[in-house]
């Protein structure tokens, strides 16, 4: 889950330029850390607004959708909520440039736009351990989702003589992510590390971009978990279609809102022999997510008098969203803002006027509204893991500060019970984050600044007990 759902957001709009003259191509370069990366940004106009693409091209990455795109005047906002990611910019005359910033999680950093392609004067540092040789098979496929009808693009390793006894299919976290989850302001490639590291140790790996994202055809923005794991199990029935492939064990392991899907697929499907969960949700998600901004707000200094505020309005307004899921989007939309309002006007602390409320609620409802979020904030991992029968390991970092360790794997441990499985395994590791990078703080911050991908330890576990299933 690579964002942080906070009530407080504000989004000021004003200037006078004409939207058109904002269409079309822009090209710049993110400076983040140690690294830089280009960003280009594609924006058309439709009959009732805007549409964008981002590319990331020094990660392969194109064609990334974006959720919203809004130009009033000089000033551009385009936000993709499923990244927690925003970039604001006005345009400057003067130098044919978009002046901005590029926010994702807690951090912010400037980032200018051009019409013109920029080349990377430095390459993106690779990190440590980015696998630089690949002894086994690699191959490029696709699969189709026979529901929806979209394909998936991905890649399947396998040992180099081929024999290989068990395979997983790797199930990305929140957000648009390509086959290697690799997300652009972290330049880290876990799925790339995860699957070099498996299919060394033997086990055959499925890879793939998400809908929309990549190769793989679809929309993203549009669909929820339920849609991810259709096209997860599309997946593992691409790989029972496989000749060779025939009586090998099929596993899931799944990463953040992966190890949500993961049960989703297993639950209901018998080819599913075992699932690894990756800093998986095991509690409501409405829960987590009061959890994960109470640890965000505390990593930030905010008082406990003010977490203990927020926290109560957050859960009363994800009660709310649960309570009005099932409306129609105009409804909904007509409905949350109204409890919005309520929730700002009572807790105005800081005095802030009528139009500053409205901006607020303007700004929170557009994430509240969206199909993904709704399901998601409803979704109670429960529900699949206490029908989970197959070999489960759950793995999280005592230091994720997204999921939770403590509750989370206490609650996938209560379904392991009440499902009657025996043959789970609980593993906290201590002193990892939602990465599973060996962190200080467990700051999404910190992402960028450890040189480690994934611990070894994690990969170590993971391996060692795939292999004994």
């Amino acid at each position: 889950m690579k964002k942080i759902i906070l009530l407080m957001i504000a989004v000021c709009i004003s200037n006078f330029l004409a939207a058109q003259d904002l269409t079309g191509s822009w090209y710049g370069i993110l400076d983040i850390p140690g690294n830089k990366l280009r960003i280009n940004f594609h924006i058309k106009a439709t009959g009732d607004g805007f549409t964008t693409t981002m590319d990331s091209p020094d990660q392969g990455v194109k064609g990334i959708p974006i959720d919203k795109t809004t130009i009033q005047g000089s000033e551009l906002t385009i936000e993709a909520a499923k990244m927690g990611m925003v970039y604001k910019a006005t345009f400057d005359p003067a130098s044919n440039e978009l002046k901005g910033s590029f926010t994702q999680g807690p951090g912010s950093i400037p980032l200018n736009l051009s019409r013109k392609e920029k080349n990377n004067e430095k390459a993106v540092a690779k990190r440590p351990q980015d696998p630089l040789s690949f002894p086994y098979q690699q191959e490029e496929v696709t699969f189709k989702n026979r529901q929806s009808g979209n394909v998936l693009a991905g890649t399947l390793t396998l040992p180099k003589d081929g024999k290989v006894s068990k395979i997983v299919v790797l199930i990305s976290g929140s957000g648009p992510q390509d086959r290697n989850e690799e997300a652009a302001q972290f330049n880290h490639r876990p799925f790339l590390v995860w699957s070099d590291y498996l299919t060394k140790k033997g086990i055959g790996v499925l890879r793939y971009d998400d809908r929309g994202v990549g190769k793989s055809t679809g929309t993203f923005a549009t669909a929820t978990s339920a849609d991810f794991a259709n096209d997860a199990e599309a997946a593992v029935e691409f790989i029972q279609s496989r000749q060779e492939l025939k009586g090998v064990k099929i596993g899931l392991v799944g990463h953040s809102e992966g190890g949500m899907i993961a049960p989703i697929v297993a639950s209901r499907n018998p080819a599913v022999k075992f699932i690894v969960l990756l800093a998986g949700p095991g509690i409501p998600i409405s829960e987590l997510m009061v959890e994960q901004n109470r640890d965000q707000m505390k990593l930030a200094g905010v008082s406990d008098s003010v977490i203990v505020a927020v926290s109560a309005t957050n859960r009363r307004l994800y009660q709310a969203v649960i309570n009005l899921k099932d409306q129609n989007e105009q409804d909904f939309k007509t409905k949350i803002e109204a409890v919005l309002f309520k929730e700002l006007r009572d807790n105005n602390s800081e005095q802030a006027s009528e139009a500053v409320i409205a901006q607020r609620v303007n700004s929170n409802v557009k994430q509240l509204v969206a199909p993904w979020f709704r399901y998601f904030l409803a979704f109670n991992p429960q529900l699949y893991l206490s029908k989970v029968k197959c070999p489960l390991l759950a793995i999280n970092g005592t230091l994720d500060m997204q999921v939770s360790s403590e509750s989370n794997l206490k609650g996938i441990k209560e379904s392991m019970i009440k499902a009657g499985n025996k043959k789970f395994e609980i593993f906290p590791i201590k002193d990892l984050n939602h990465l599973l990078q060996l962190a200080k703080t467990g700051s999404v911050a910190e992402y960028v600044q450890i040189e480690e991908t994934v611990n070894p330890q994690a990969l170590e576990k993971v391996a060692l007990w795939i292999g004994k299933q």
